[in-house]
């Protein structure tokens, strides 16, 4: 009788009455459920998403039916959809070695390191509560973007929640921007960060976090930026697939990143090219920074031109802002060894390597124009919501540094 009305002990641990479930109806949300095995308390699943709407590497799901203190088991697979060349993706790009977890959506947590097991990564751990949230990386959806730029600008006189503008789904794009004092446009250097134009890239929204909240802070370096700056933060530009838990990468006809052409396909980047334009008819672009995250085991964190496809100064100042990025950052990203010598982006990389955003900039802008690919590294133990503001906090003071050893305006 007793055991009738408890449950029964599996894992050590009471198993409720009720099943577990996966639930999946949220934004940002994405599965492919394999199987619920309720005797050994496990979901087995695979990333959900179309592959026509971006490489299918991202999972945000929710588990309900949990008993406090038991074991959860998570066995992930590759996704078998069909992408380049009608093979699946690499399963590695779906697989990070920690997990991540919530168990109110809004605090994200890192699992133990997940086990490879043949075609599968199991992950463990034990929830607290009756129902959490996995997901491949701590998720940061539209509606987070524009709770955020909404919230910090309340906070702040100098800051302003505006929308750039709103996507082919109908969605809003929100965007921060900042500029502080009397000082004209014209007198201000034009800085423009975005970020998530492959929408399964989450950290590189939280990178962008982490810049906007330094920036906004009372650090006298942060002060001088917003007084010497007009600066532009997109924490997500592909909102559509962020939203639907697509993945973006690759997308048909071609994704947000290889779309900076003459007639550009998606809404953000023809609205994000119009006003990074008018920075460049001003002659005051003076840093854009596209934020992304690599393959699983790329040391990679800047991607650039080759320099025989620039000219001075532009490439001294771009080796400049680097040094000082490079010397801040890698001291935040302490477990995986981050590369300082840049990856190249030229004709060789991709065939629209001229519609890629930063090179886009760089041929299009001011002889002193620094145009970067900045890529925040997933697969590591520094791959969290902390983590990654570092990286966003440090790069918004190399700019700050950068610019205060430029000539003012």
């Amino acid at each position: 009788m007793l055991l009738a009305i408890v449950g029964l002990m599996i894992n050590g641990a009471l198993l409720a009455d009720e099943p577990l479930s996966v639930v999946a109806d949220f934004e940002g949300a994405s599965v492919r459920v394999l199987e619920i095995d309720q005797k050994s308390r496990s979901v087995s699943f695979m990333p959900g998403g179309d592959p026509k709407r971006g490489w299918p590497c991202w999972w945000c799901f929710r588990i309900d039916g949990l008993t406090v203190g038991e074991t959860l088991t998570l066995r992930l697979q590759g996704s078998s959809s069909p992408v380049e060349k009608e093979k699946p993706l690499a399963p590695s790009w779906a697989m990070p070695k920690y997990a991540t977890f919530s168990t109110d959506g809004k605090t994200w947590q890192q699992t133990d390191q997940g086990n490879r097991q043949d075609e599968w990564m199991v992950y463990l751990f034990k929830p607290k509560t009756q129902s959490v949230f996995v997901a491949w990386g701590p998720p940061y959806t539209p509606l987070a973007a524009t709770t955020f730029v909404r919230e910090i600008s309340e906070r702040s006189a100098h800051a302003t929640a505006v929308e750039l503008c709103r996507s082919r789904e109908g969605r809003p794009v929100p965007m921060l921007h900042v500029k502080e004092g009397e000082r004209t446009d014209q007198e201000r250097f034009g800085v423009w960060v975005q970020a998530r134009q492959h929408a399964w890239e989450s950290g590189s929204s939280w990178v962008a976090q982490g810049f906007a909240k330094w920036l906004l802070s009372e650090d006298e370096q942060a002060a001088w930026l917003r007084e010497h700056a007009e600066v532009f933060i997109v924490p997500v530009m592909d909102v559509d697939n962020a939203a639907t838990g697509n993945g973006g990468k690759n997308a048909l006809p071609h994704d947000h990143n290889r779309d900076w052409s003459n007639k550009p396909h998606w809404n953000e980047v023809r609205a994000a090219q119009q006003m990074v334009g008018k920075l460049i008819d001003e002659g005051r672009m003076d840093v854009f920074l596209d934020l992304h995250n690599p393959a699983p085991g790329d040391p990679s964190f800047f991607y650039i031109l080759p320099s025989e496809m620039l000219k001075e100064p532009m490439i001294s100042l771009r080796d400049r802002f680097i040094s000082l990025a490079y010397a801040r950052i890698s001291k935040v990203r302490s477990e995986m060894q981050m590369s300082s010598k840049p990856r190249m982006t030229g004709s060789s990389y991709h065939p629209l390597w001229r519609q890629i955003s930063s090179n886009w900039v760089s041929i299009q802008g001011n002889s002193h124009t620094v145009s970067l690919c900045l890529e925040t590294m997933w697969n590591s133990k520094d791959s969290t919501t902390t983590g990654y503001q570092a990286v966003g906090a440090n790069l918004a003071a190399t700019v700050s540094e950068y610019l205060a050893e430029r000539p003012e305006r």
